[in-house]
């Protein structure tokens, strides 16, 4: 296992997320802040990053349009902290599913018994999980994986939104090396970017058509290939 789990990496990110806006010390404040973050996130799954304004934040909120120039500077503020929100409770989630994965990792392990045959189990079984949790990315979180790749892109431009995007990255690209350790790669770091880079890809190709059972076995064909070209290397 690495030396930090992937569990201990998304709790890490989740509590190092810092918002940019003014900050709320009454209960009524921190809900209506809470409000326009809301509104913004869907106003980002509905019309992108672009659509995003003061005074569509404040109409999708049912709020005064004086309360989100008072919360949010600049609409910079406003993208930055509703991305903030997102990688804070995708990492909240992640930690819960990387912890339950990490249990299931050690007892795949434990069943390996070092033959072939007890090898590519194990390795058929990471594909099966990894593809998994891709199409249940795609069926429970969709809006989020749009967010997501609005954010994505318009981190290109704002610095800020790219180090959070940094700080989310971190999250997935652990697990992976976690579970390329698992089967023995001798490069986890590189395999993991590769790994990443393919599950990130079925993400997107995944938004753009609808899933069906088909496209589910070719993404688990993909990932099983995967990662027995990765075990065929140690």
């Amino acid at each position: 296992m690495a030396e930090q789990g992937a569990a201990g990496v998304a709790s890490a990110v989740a509590e190092s997320v810092q918002y940019q806006g003014r900050k709320t010390s009454r209960q009524g404040s921190e809900q209506r802040r809470q409000l326009i973050l809301d509104a913004a996130m869907r106003i980002v799954v509905r019309d992108g990053v672009r659509g995003v304004r003061h005074r569509a934040v404040a109409a999708e909120a049912g709020v005064p349009l004086s309360a989100t120039t008072y919360y949010f500077k600049d609409i910079e503020d406003l993208l930055t902290d509703t991305f903030a929100q997102y990688v804070e409770r995708s990492a909240d989630y992640m930690a819960k599913l990387w912890a339950t994965s990490e249990g299931v990792l050690r007892q795949l392990l434990a069943q390996d018994d070092g033959s072939a045959a007890s090898r590519t189990r194990l390795v058929d079984e990471i594909a099966r999980m990894t593809a998994d949790y891709v199409s249940r990315q795609l069926s429970n979180r969709r809006d989020f994986l749009m967010a997501e790749q609005a954010f994505r892109q318009e981190a290109l431009l704002c610095p800020r939104l790219a180090e959070l995007v940094r700080a989310h990255e971190r999250i997935l690209a652990q697990g992976a090396r976690q579970m390329l350790q698992v089967i023995g790669s001798h490069h986890p770091e590189q395999d993991a970017q590769m790994l990443t880079a393919i599950i990130e890809q079925m993400e997107y190709q995944g938004l753009l058509e609808q899933t069906n059972r088909q496209a589910d076995g070719q993404m688990l064909a993909i990932l099983t290939r995967y990662l027995h070209l990765v075990l065929a290397s140690v």
